[in-house]
């Protein structure tokens, strides 16, 4: 019986039910081995040697195939049909050959579906093949340019920026675009303009809205009524003056549907209509994926399956009628150059069905298959038929001239089924139907109206429009938009706002710092023939290690020349690059680094220990003048400084309170090589952190307070602050787990609760629990463990007597006496317990593994 191999659960069962019980389906839950986070995983100088390791989370789904390849003789991979997939299936086959759980005569086979459906299933089972090492060797490249890039870029960031995280190959060019986009919208300034339209009315009473668009006789451009003077004497042009219908001109036009999704469509639409994350839409698409409704989601590809449009145009024939097919299928054509990403559209694995039809009880589920049934149905529908009628209105001499536009739907098409969403909203005057108007007849002025308008600046980027600008420009894959859009949100060098992308002060940082000395590498250019020579490797065109060798060479020359670079220097040349930003040329042409506080010091860009930047005075300490980083006038309504704010001393140390990540914390001390981690307490959300005072502070710091040990037993009992409020714990120490907790009413009790009211609560909060939470007490020692050694008790616990022994607990048999056990009944109670929590291998000795480590040392 083969066993066959996919990478999740959910799939492993959908696939299972179409083999049927003479195959094993198991889940290896994703990739099985990676390469450590430590130096050396990659080697540049042995030919870049890859040292991978088996995911501790991993080595029991290994060991589940290892094992059932015991019993079963043949291995079938069914992974993704992509590099990733290949790459799972590569893994796990040289895992589990390193194991020898594959044997030299035992088969190994890959087989692919783009659809988990019966017929794919069964059909791919028909097909098998050997692993595309070509894919591989692909995802070699890519794996290795990516640890490279992160293992030696992101010491530098760390040593020479502080508070930077990291750095990645796409992810860095990625933020690039966000930072930009954000630099050009500070820099846009707004020019005015003006328009004009007219409420006109035909001779049979009906009115329409027309805008000027000849003055003078002349044609109007976007900026040439500037100003409310120029608007006001354009109104009079036209009111002074009789208007006739100049021309009527009706033109028929055909709107033909958006091709079926790929992957960044699919993102992008998601976003647009859902306000769905690259990532969400991701996973809900894996989940229709695995679950067999849909084709598989990463792929660069548009083309159909000749089968599938053929069932496509069934539906639409069922549903819709035979006027709403075209007289032959659509076909679309794949722009992908990479051939291996380039599967399947994104489609239904049953166009009949729709979404009411699977009944899927997921909501983001139901709202993302319709979305791909309705798009993938439209692809294959009739244009749309419209008429479009444009009106010219004009005074006899020709000096005035307005427009109306207008179209009217002759045949919906598939606009009946779906239409493409808009990334910004756009006023689109030709949506409006005209009434009757006839070519000579006068126009009646209803109104006329001036209006004025700025220009806008370029809009931030959402998760959809960048993963579509990163499409434009060649970088990244379908198989990482997501991953990469979610890893900058996750290092915090940007943030989401309105599902809007901003860049945070880390992000601007990183990108100064990496534009000035490895521009290269945040090159656009760059990044995009990059990937075409990974997806070179993949179609056999050029061998993998020959572009890591001549990316190495380059690389370790970048990062050999920032070796002997000072934070100073650094900070010095971001100050230069970032001046137009942070310090434009003030409305007096005064100096914009002028400190405006004690009029002496410079501005300078300055980095906080936690990460973020600040405007800061050279005058400091003696001037604190600081303000955010960013141009003047982003000043926040705030007493604490990036720095953090002084209180004051106790004890010798200074008390600062500094605004974190997680919110405002009082600290005792600085931050120094000698003290990484000085003494901090949250702030509760109850007092605001500027009015604190340096006593407030002091008594913050003193958390968690002692009460004193328990009368009963003698442990310890805390008063404190938590994430919920403030509370008592009866424990060794507020850090064990375990132990009684019970809240507070109000916070100045942390500070004044004494042992008689902290016992009462704590009485009442183990009566509330009927008994549990109370710490197990030892009913009996029986000594130490003959073999293993370490003390075997007999304990109370929560729910019931029980032996301990080390990390063992065993249940002792219902109605036995605790009295009655002895260590023989013990030491057979704590090897059944053993052998069921470690698989029997808790039985062997600990003894048996130094003395064979010695035999091998020998």
């Amino acid at each position: 019986m083969p066993v066959v191999v996919v990478e999740s659960p959910a799939k492993a069962k959908t696939i299972n039910k179409y083999l049927g019980s003479d195959y094993t389906v198991l889940a290896s839950y994703g990739h099985v081995r990676d390469l450590p986070p430590k130096d050396g995983s990659v080697d540049p100088e042995h030919g870049f040697d890859m040292k991978w390791e088996i995911a501790s989370d991993s080595k029991k789904h290994v060991k589940a195939i290892a094992d059932a390849l015991k019993e079963d003789g043949e291995l079938i991979l069914a992974t993704d049909p992509d590099r990733e997939g290949e790459a799972i299936s590569w893994h796990l086959e040289e895992a589990l050959r390193n194991r020898k759980a594959i044997k030299s005569d035992t088969p190994v086979s890959r087989v692919v579906f783009n659809a988990i459906t019966k017929s794919a299933v069964t059909e791919a089972m028909k097909a098998p093949r050997q692993v595309d090492m070509e894919l591989v060797e692909a995802y070699l490249a890519r794996r290795a340019l990516d640890y490279l890039v992160g293992f030696n870029l992101s010491p530098v960031l760390w040593r020479k920026l502080p508070g930077a995280k990291s750095a990645g190959r796409v992810q860095s060019v990625c933020l690039r675009l966000i930072v930009e986009r954000e630099m050009e919208i500070e820099a846009f300034r707004a020019q005015e303009y003006w328009t004009v339209k007219a409420e006109l009315a035909t001779p049979r009473g009906q009115t329409f809205e027309a805008r000027l668009t000849v003055l003078g006789g002349k044609k109007l451009d976007k900026f040439d009524i500037p100003t409310d003077t120029a608007a006001e004497l354009a109104v009079q042009a036209i009111t002074s003056r009789d208007l006739t219908v100049k021309s009527v001109e009706a033109k028929p036009a055909n709107r033909n549907p958006s091709a079926p999704f790929m992957t960044s469509t699919l993102q992008q639409e998601a976003s647009r209509k859902f306000g769905f994350g690259a990532r969400q839409t991701m996973q809900v698409a894996q989940r229709l994926y695995e679950a067999g409704h849909i084709t598989y989601m990463r792929t660069d590809g548009i083309d159909m399956a000749p089968e599938a449009v053929m069932a496509a145009r069934d539906a639409i024939k069922d549903r819709y009628g035979a006027e709403y097919l075209p007289d032959s299928p659509r076909m679309y054509k794949n722009k992908a150059k990479n051939a291996q990403e380039a599967h399947e559209c994104i489609r239904p694995t049953d166009m009949a069905a729709d979404a009411a039809a699977l009944k899927l009880s997921d909501p983001d589920q139901r709202k993302l298959y319709d979305l791909i049934w309705k798009r993938t149905l439209a692809s294959q529908m009739a244009a749309a038929r419209l008429e479009r009628t444009t009106v010219d209105v004009a005074s006899a001499d020709s000096q005035v001239e307005l427009r109306a536009t207008g179209q009217v739907v002759l045949f919906d098409g598939f606009i009946r089924v779906y239409e493409e969403g808009r990334d910004d909203t756009v006023v689109d005057d030709d949506d409006k139907r005209l009434p009757q108007i006839m070519q000579g007849e006068a126009a009646t002025k209803k109104s006329v109206t001036p209006e004025q308008h700025f220009t806008q600046p370029p809009p931030r980027y959402t998760e959809a429009t960048l993963v579509k600008r990163m499409e434009e420009l060649g970088i990244g894959r379908p198989s990482t938009y997501a991953s990469i859009v979610t890893t900058i949100q996750d290092r915090e060098y940007v943030r989401k706002e309105k599902n809007r992308l901003y860049p945070e002060d880390k992000g601007r940082l990183v990108i100064a710092f990496l534009e000035n000395y490895f521009r290269k590498y945040v090159g656009y250019e760059f990044t995009a023939n990059l990937e075409d020579e990974l997806d070179d490797i993949t179609a056999g065109e050029r061998d993998y290690k020959d572009v890591l060798d001549r990316f190495w060479r380059d690389f370790t020359a970048a990062l050999a020349e920032t070796s002997e670079l000072r934070i100073t220097d650094v900070l010095e040349k971001i100050n230069e690059v970032l001046e137009p930003h942070l310090f434009p040329p003030t409305a007096d042409g005064g100096d914009p680094r002028l400190c405006p506080n004690c009029g002496a010091g410079r501005l300078s860009m300055r980095t906080a220990r936690s990460g973020g930047a600040f405007i800061g005075c050279s005058n400091y300490p003696e001037c604190r003048y600081t303000r955010p980083f960013g141009p003047p006038g982003m000043e926040e309504a705030s007493g604490i400084p990036p720095e953090g704010k002084l209180l004051g001393e106790d004890q010798g140390d200074k008390i600062w309170v500094h605004k974190g990540r997680f919110g405002p914390y009082v600290q005792r001390g600085e931050v120094t090589e000698d003290n990484k981690k000085p003494l901090r307490q949250s702030i509760p959300k109850e007092w605001v952190p500027e009015e604190l005072d340096l006593e407030g502070a002091v008594r913050l710091l003193s958390l968690p307070r002692a009460i004193g040990p328990h009368p009963e037993d003698g442990v310890m009992v805390w008063a404190n602050i938590g994430r919920y409020g403030p509370y008592i714990k009866h424990a060794e120490s507020t850090s064990e787990r375990g132990g009684t907790n019970a809240n507070l009413e109000n916070l100045e009790e942390v500070f004044t609760v004494g042992m008689n009211r902290a016992v009462q609560l704590l009485a009442e909060k183990v009566a509330a629990r009927g008994g549990r939470g109370r710490a197990a007490k030892t009913l009996r020692s029986l000594g130490e463990h003959p073999q293993e050694g370490g003390p075997i008790d007999i304990m109370d616990g929560k729910y019931g007597p029980y032996v301990k022994w080390e990390k063992v607990n065993a249940t002792l048999p219902k109605d036995t006496d605790p009295e009655a056990v002895n260590i023989d009944m013990a030491l057979e109670l704590i090897a059944e317990k053993a052998a069921k929590k470690g698989g029997g291998r808790k039985r062997t000795t600990a003894k048996k593994k130094p003395a064979a480590k010695k035999k091998k040392a020998s």
